[in-house]
């Protein structure tokens, strides 16, 4: 029998000291204002990501002064997701798009994938999000590499952030040269264990070597964690926070598991937004410089969740109206009934937060 995810358990067990932690944050003084002295304990670390009511506006409240100190023009960077191709070769337990999957796979040709771009790039999009399934094949690469090229060809005022996984140094070497900019990839969780056993068949190793290879090359670099999942503990998340400040990042990002009916984890519970939003608010208190979204999996788990990302410290939405209508259900991450923000909602949640679309410098 699998362990309860730390984010759905009303008692949590510390690994270093294994006493349970109620979920109050018991803790000697106000976590907020130990973290705004400059205390970065593990102890204050926990007690901030197990803050509610007041406690909790005062946490997202300091983290917004951290971002707006930093970005005083207010604006959030605002992005367009293109969902290449759902075509994967890992067997994640936590995703509807495992290799296992009976879903129809596809790879958008680069003739629609240009219409899509021209139509965005038309509505004002100056960044954009290519997506896909983990796939390492030198055919599948060399087809993004030449869109990637035309698309600097024919908007050169477009930038790029790339998702597609694993590859090898070679590879990131080739869409570098081909004009990306950006490339995200998520170490999930800090634990080896828990990697190898969300992720069968690859290794966090592996993954961090991925990680230091797109940064070397460079690329401006994206990584995070997923929070809730099955195994998870509350040390594990704050693991991963430290995680953070080891690489040399320019965007992070969490988000909340959501258990897709497709997927090996289907039966588990849903993860926490809670902690997923307060790690946030410390990702953001932690490392002022970096981008970090609000993501749409926070509004598939808690109502206005999407907004509190923003009042916690994001300063990037994305907006989901790049990939063509025939692919959208095909490309089921978490679920097949997807929160998938078009630009009117988005816009709602900007302007609630008291922020602008705009382009967040990188610092």
């Amino acid at each position: 029998m699998r362990t309860p995810g730390v984010l759905a358990r009303a008692v949590l067990l510390c690994h270093d000291c294994g006493v349970p932690a109620l979920i109050t944050s018991q803790f000697p003084k106000s976590p907020v204002a130990a973290l705004a002295s400059g205390e970065r304990s593990r102890v204050a670390l926990r007690a901030a990501l197990l803050a509610r009511g007041s406690e909790q506006e005062e946490l997202f409240s300091l983290a917004r002064r951290a971002r707006d100190a930093t970005w005083p023009v207010r604006e959030v960077e605002t992005r367009s997701v293109i969902e290449l191709s759902n075509v994967c070769q890992q067997s994640c337990n936590y995703c509807s798009m495992a290799k296992e999957s009976k879903l129809k796979r596809y790879v958008i040709k680069q003739g629609q994938l240009m219409e899509r771009v021209e139509f965005l790039h038309a509505l004002g999009r100056r960044v954009l999000v290519l997506q896909s399934g983990e796939n390492d094949s030198d055919n599948f690469v060399g087809h993004v590499a030449k869109c990637v090229a035309e698309i600097k060809r024919r908007f050169p005022d477009l930038e790029l952030i790339l998702s597609l996984g694993n590859l090898s140094h070679r590879q990131y070497v080739r869409l570098r040269e081909a004009g990306a900019e950006r490339y995200n990839l998520k170490f999930e969780t800090s634990s080896p264990s828990l990697y190898s056993m969300w992720k069968p068949g690859d290794s966090l190793d592996q993954r961090l070597a991925c990680l230091r290879d797109l940064i070397a090359i460079g690329f401006k670099t994206g990584t995070g964690n997923i929070t809730g999942m099955p195994g998870q503990s509350l040390d594990d998340v704050i693991d991963d926070l430290l995680l953070l400040g080891k690489l040399d990042l320019t965007m992070m990002s969490c988000t909340v598991f959501i258990p897709g009916e497709m997927c090996g984890y289907r039966d588990e519970p849903m993860g926490d937004v809670d902690i997923a939003l307060n790690q946030m608010a410390l990702m953001r208190i932690l490392y002022l410089t970096r981008l970090m979204p609000t993501t749409s999996c926070l509004e598939r788990g808690k109502k206005g969740g999407q907004l509190a990302g923003l009042m916690a410290g994001a300063n990037t939405v994305t907006i989901h109206d790049g990939t063509p209508e025939e692919f959208k259900k095909l490309f089921p991450i978490y679920s097949t009934d997807r929160c998938s923000p078009d630009q009117a909602r988005c816009a709602a949640i900007v302007h609630d937060a008291g922020l602008s679309f705009g382009k967040a410098p990188l610092i």
